[in-house]
């Protein structure tokens, strides 16, 4: 085996000595054929505690280099992504109390700032960039609705990998043109964001050359769960509550993924409170389905599939969820939930963010954040509980959400049509759609 980690075939046990068995056989098993494995190290798992407790402040998650599946510090591309702050909002306590009566510590995870694409998809591309240099491929398949194809274009740019990408025709314009201009190739397919992941599948075959393995990818999976180590490292305890927008699902895999390995060192795994974008939602609705049977036996393999779904946030529109049955497994265990929010409100809280905690954020974020305002209409937070939110991408990735966020705009023809400002002013409306809310749950 290698010196640092190997992989374990997670359907048939057979262990696989590496990336370069890995990509000699196609990403897939040898033995078996899955394409499913689990990278397990050989490190001291102390070596993890040291890290997480030493006086030396990250600047980048390749402060875990340890645990991390590349062998050479020499070939790690990296801008410094996954060390970004996890700040405490006091404006979510606040409206808990107000509201709900209950008293909460609410910290938010601020991946806008993260110095790459603005994103937590940073990290997996980090990751990636690295190994594909370690082990000199020159040119790689992503199929994606945006930001993960974003931060592989601007990563494996800086490796020197060529990328083409391949995005459903309602992928956001910005997206499309921050990866054309790195010199990465970029093909619109018209269709949906399945029809998108078959045509790459069928490019990288015909061409021979590697594709992105998707969510359970060690490539992305193994770089996000450094989340868990940074979550320990700041705040000094686990929240009892995880929430997070999904389109597929890389985080919440790789946050178990942490647990299952160092759960003695980082504590109890948070309830997963996931949540979806109600115009493309079908994790959400068989959920809902499966709660409503009382999980009868095989209720996780039971998911809807959307075909052409015109979501307004096309980042989190992922119309056949083949991960379901992992997903849904994964949050009965955490005693979590998976539901639905008000796309259409996403404007509504980046105008409160942008307001009162002068971020401006971008469209997946709106939709995490709305999951906390769902999340406790629903009574699926508790008094005294710690909340942490992994929030998305900055504005940066979605200039044209970001007008649509703006609302103080006013053509004039003379500065007598321009009255005095009061920013105060807009409070009151900033906060109307929250204050009410009640009328834009999504709860049956």
């Amino acid at each position: 085996m290698g010196k640092k980690f190997h992989f374990v075939c997670r359907s048939c046990g057979h262990e696989i000595d590496g990336f370069e068995e890995w990509f000699a056989n196609g990403q897939k098993c040898p033995k078996c054929g899955d394409n499913k494995i689990y990278t397990v190290y050989h490190t001291d798992k102390n070596k993890l505690n040291e890290l997480i407790n030493s006086d030396e402040e990250p600047s980048s998650l390749w402060h875990y280099f340890d645990f991390l599946p590349l062998e050479h510090k020499e070939n790690i591309v990296t801008q410094g992504e996954g060390a970004t702050p996890i700040e405490r909002w006091d404006i979510f306590e606040d409206y808990a109390k107000r509201k709900y009566g209950l008293n909460l510590q609410v910290y938010v995870s601020r991946n806008d700032l993260s110095p790459g694409t603005h994103t937590f998809k940073d990290k997996g591309a980090s990751l990636a960039a690295s190994v594909l240099k370690e082990h000199g491929i020159k040119e790689y398949v992503v199929a994606s609705t945006g930001n993960t194809a974003t931060a592989f274009a601007y990563y494996l740019a800086k490796a020197g990998i060529s990328l083409t990408v391949f995005m459903p025709e309602d992928a956001l314009d910005e997206n499309a043109a921050h990866i054309g201009a790195l010199g990465q190739k970029v093909c619109i397919v018209r269709g949906d964001y399945g029809k998108a992941k078959r045509v790459a599948r069928e490019y990288a075959q015909k061409h021979g050359i590697l594709i992105s393995g998707g969510n359970l990818d060690p490539l992305r999976l193994e770089a996000k769960k450094t989340q868990a180590f940074e979550i320990k490292r700041q705040l000094g305890r686990m929240p009892d509550v995880y929430i997070q927008a999904i389109s597929g699902g890389t985080s919440p895999f790789a946050m178990e993924k942490a647990f299952h390995d160092f759960g003695d060192i980082l504590g109890k795994m948070p309830r997963m409170l996931l949540c979806q974008g109600d115009k493309c939602a079908p994790q959400a609705e068989a959920w809902e389905k499966a709660k409503a049977a009382g999980f009868p036996e095989g209720w996780e393999n039971d998911y809807p599939v959307y075909e052409n779904p015109k979501a307004i946030v096309p980042t989190l529109a992922t119309g056949k969820p083949v991960l379901y049955p992992f997903m849904a497994r994964l949050v009965k265990r955490s005693d979590g939930e998976i539901f639905a929010v008000r796309e259409e409100i996403a404007v509504d809280i980046a105008r409160l963010v942008a307001y009162e905690k002068v971020i401006r954020i971008g469209p997946a974020s709106a939709v995490g954040l709305l999951g906390f305002f769902e999340a406790l209409h629903r009574g699926y937070i508790h008094d005294g509980e710690t909340v942490y939110i992994n929030m998305g991408e900055g504005y940066e990735r979605a200039y044209s959400f970001l007008r649509d966020v703006a609302y103080t705009m006013q053509y004039i023809l003379g500065s007598e049509e321009c009255p005095r400002h009061d920013r105060s002013s807009y409070k009151p409306k900033i906060w109307e759609v929250f204050d009410n809310y009640e009328k834009y749950s999504t709860l049956p």
